[in-house]
């Protein structure tokens, strides 16, 4: 295959353009735009070469002059995301606070690029804005007094936290949608089920709990708590 490396290399390595020769007709950024629009409106498994450089009005072939492999271009996807951030020039000094702040931005960005939880991998950490990123996050920590090892699992724990919770965000909204009722027609269906086998007696602390609690679920509220418990696990 044209420009595909034999051996491992970081795309961010590899020379956008050679030194000689032409002008290239594209850019990486315009490559990632590409294939983020793609995903946006198809979501990441319709994201092809072929697509994308279709997208360009290029050959596929000639993307891959740009762009070795597939991955590469998720690379360049996230990085394209992740420049969304609204990072600060220096923290606030409350490092428990700036942390959460960090962590709605990018909530807020997975649910406009729903399919970015499916790219959250140490492998997607060497791009120009995930450094910036991280580089950020640990301006933040700068005040909590722990080693390095410990800011970056904190750090890591906090993005497996947010990660899981919008995937889980995402999947029950796109299950919403494919249903030929709305989601609250449903909620009241199973929710009128639950009651009813609650009511058998066979559940006591079931029965107790929602007695003491009957909700709804404060959504928001639970998220801002696992952040918070995850917090507590690291403030001492």
């Amino acid at each position: 295959m044209v420009g595909r490396p034999a051996v491992p290399e970081v795309i961010w390595a590899r020379p956008e353009r050679a030194g000689r020769g032409p002008k290239p007709a594209f850019s990486r950024a315009d490559i990632a735009a590409a294939a983020v629009r793609i995903a946006d409106a198809e979501g990441l498994d319709a994201v092809s070469m072929r697509k994308v450089a279709a997208e360009l009005g290029c050959g596929t072939m000639s993307l891959y002059n740009y762009v070795p492999r597939k991955e590469d271009l998720y690379e360049l996807m996230f990085d394209a995301v992740s420049a969304g951030y609204d990072l600060p020039e220096k923290p606030s000094g409350d490092w428990r606070a700036d942390i959460l702040a960090l962590a709605h931005q990018a909530r807020a960005m997975m649910h406009r690029h729903t399919w970015v939880p499916r790219l959250m991998s140490p492998v997607y950490g060497f791009s120009p804005n995930a450094l910036a990123y991280l580089e950020y996050a640990l301006s933040c920590l700068d005040g909590f007094d722990a080693r390095f090892g410990e800011k970056m699992e904190l750090i890591a724990m906090v993005n497996g936290v947010i990660t899981t919770y919008v995937a889980n965000e995402i999947a029950t909204a796109e299950r919403g949608r494919s249903l030929p009722w709305s989601p609250e027609q449903e909620q009241e269906i199973r929710t009128r089920y639950l009651m009813s086998q609650i009511a058998t007696g066979r559940y006591p602390r079931m029965a107790a709990g929602f007695a003491e609690d009957p909700g709804p679920i404060d959504l928001e509220g639970v998220f801002d708590r696992a952040l918070g418990r995850v917090l507590d696990s690291f403030d001492r």
